[in-house]
């Protein structure tokens, strides 16, 4: 048996934790059937993708938007947004 240590984000690791739990798995169970399943596909086993210009570009106004740089007007209902629109 061998050792693997990684590095993640300590909430990461307690929700990860708590999701296993509940599947009757601790940690090291969990990690060997990703790895286990990572082996089968020969890859990894979700789509992983380069963004596209368009989407990085939704990805950088979405951090700004977060990060207070844009401001955008909400509105507290749909009517409120159709008239906005002139719909």
């Amino acid at each position: 048996m061998a050792t693997v240590t990684a590095r993640v984000d300590e909430n990461v690791k307690k929700e990860a934790e708590t999701l296993f739990k509940k599947m009757g798995l601790n940690m090291s169970t969990a990690m060997n059937l990703f790895l286990k399943k990572c082996i089968l596909e020969q890859g990894i086993p979700f789509e992983l993708k380069v963004p596209n210009g368009e989407t990085l570009k939704a990805m950088q106004e979405t951090e700004d938007i977060l990060s207070g740089k844009i401001e955008r007007k909400g509105y507290k209902s749909a009517e409120e947004l159709f008239e906005d629109l002139g719909v």
